[in-house]
């Protein structure tokens, strides 16, 4: 993964992204506020994110972020209720994957010293990789593919596939057979 840093200003005016991010806040309102399950919550999802969320996914509200132009989610994710994505610095989440309530994806953070600038990094979660529940994912890091994160866990550096890893700051504690996903 290319885990370029960006490093925004938030001194410096950029109306465009803040048109964008009004409009995003609107439908992300809208989207919280609309019966799952129907025609119009798919209507309101799609409206979010575009093209940028594949066939088969279930997302659950509320969902809260910002930045949601620069997320991809793949095809058969399922998404728990009260997900942030703080999607600055971009988020991936491949097909297949699964992620349980209260996660927090989080690809931008502000500087120690000028809380006004942010740095952003991508946040890579691979196919069919699972995030527990409570699970915090800091900026620049990469889930593995088929890799568990277990509830709670705090994740600061990537995480090799088919790995299982807990705890604050998360440790990989076992590593899955890869011939059992044939």
């Amino acid at each position: 993964m290319d885990c370029k840093e960006e490093i925004v200003d938030s001194r410096i005016p950029d109306p465009k992204a803040f048109e964008i991010g009004s409009k995003n806040a609107q439908i992300l309102f809208k989207l919280n506020h609309t019966m799952p399950m129907t025609e119009e919550y798919g209507k309101v999802v799609k409206e979010l994110f575009g093209d940028n969320i594949g066939e088969g996914t279930m997302l659950t509200a509320p969902l809260q972020g910002v930045c949601f132009e620069r997320v991809k989610i793949g095809k058969n994710v399922y998404i728990g209720s009260n997900l942030l994505l703080m999607a600055r610095g971009g988020i991936t989440i491949e097909d297949g994957a699964w992620i349980a309530a209260n996660v927090q994806l989080l690809s931008n953070n502000h500087d120690l010293y000028d809380r006004a600038v942010l740095q952003c990094k991508p946040v890579l979660i691979k196919e069919d990789a699972w995030l527990g529940a409570g699970v915090s994912v800091l900026p620049g890091v990469c889930i593995g593919k088929h890799a568990v994160v277990g509830a709670g866990s705090v994740v600061t550096k990537d995480i090799p596939d088919y790995a299982v890893a807990v705890g604050s700051p998360a440790k990989v504690v076992r590593m899955l057979n890869p011939e059992k996903f044939a």
